[in-house]
């Protein structure tokens, strides 16, 4: 743990949770607001290594108008999942089970990974008996980690452009339930990724998205303290909506694709958000 001293800065690779239960309806500003689950784990996910004092976990709490206690019982519940582990000589909290792993996914997400295309598509299809609601359901989270699409019920394809050992669990998912070939379909497949997945909708949220980066980066790199909360906001939303970039080869993207635009944008506003995030970090380690 970094002493009142320490120089460590927080990775601020935050993360607004897609699949938090406790979310709430949509604030004025557009986004969801935080709950206290999400801070504790957004805060976590954010700091190398993932391991605070209670008393930042409960502070960073406050800084969204969350009451000390309702981000006391967050972690008390997160204890029991075993999304968080306690090292109580240290009075601290750590990640724990598969919030290590969403933490390597945000990472990735950063970057492109789309490698080189031969203009065949990896293609699965669910094989045996009937499955059970939760078998479905764990291979559509598996099938939405690997950025794959679903033409219709139990076949599932995309562009075989990435490295087939990304994301080994959720690979094993995919053959227990599916037979995986990869083929060449006969249509454009062009006009196929436009049809599984919302390339659209995706780019324009994403120029949206560039757009308030842009227009916030600015009190970031002021140092102003009030920017601090929204700014932990906006990139928790970007970094999720990164997550979901189909990862296509170019050859199958617009011409205007904003994908890599918004990366560098966010590039350079998540070096001025570990700046203005990493002075608050300290202020509350020193009193800590």
């Amino acid at each position: 743990m970094a002493s009142p001293g320490s120089t460590r800065r927080p990775a601020a690779t935050v993360w607004l949770m897609a699949a938090d239960s406790h979310a709430r309806a949509e604030g004025p500003d557009g986004f969801p607001p935080l709950s206290a689950r999400s801070v504790v784990a957004s805060t976590l996910l954010g700091v190398d290594p993932p391991r605070l004092p209670v008393q930042v976990l409960v502070r960073c709490g406050e800084l969204f108008g969350i009451s000390q206690g309702a981000t006391r019982t967050a972690i008390s519940r997160m204890l029991r999942s075993g999304e968080l582990a306690s090292e109580p000589e240290a009075g601290a909290y750590r990640l724990g089970g598969r919030l290590l792993e969403r933490q390597r996914r945000q990472q990735e997400a950063r970057v492109v990974a789309s490698g080189d295309w031969d203009g065949r598509w990896w293609h699965a299809v669910v094989v045996g008996p009937a499955r059970a609601a939760a078998e479905r359901a764990a291979l559509r989270a598996a099938m939405a980690t690997l950025h794959v699409a679903e033409l219709r019920e139990g076949v599932w394809l995309r562009p075989d452009n990435l490295r087939a050992d990304r994301h080994p669990a959720s690979g094993s998912v995919v053959a227990e339930q599916c037979t995986v070939f990869r083929s060449e379909p006969e249509l454009d497949p062009a006009t196929l990724a436009a049809s599984l997945w919302d390339l659209e909708g995706w780019a324009s949220r994403a120029e949206s998205y560039r757009e308030r980066l842009e227009a916030s980066v600015g009190a970031l790199v002021e140092g102003d303290q009030e920017a601090i909360a929204p700014g932990f906001v906006l990139s928790a939303a970007v970094l999720r909506h990164l997550l979901v970039d189909p990862l296509l080869p170019p050859a199958l993207l617009p011409c205007d694709w904003p994908g890599d635009a918004l990366r560098r944008t966010y590039d350079g506003y998540d070096d001025a958000f570990k700046t203005a995030w990493a002075d608050w970090f300290r202020r509350q380690l020193s009193t800590s």
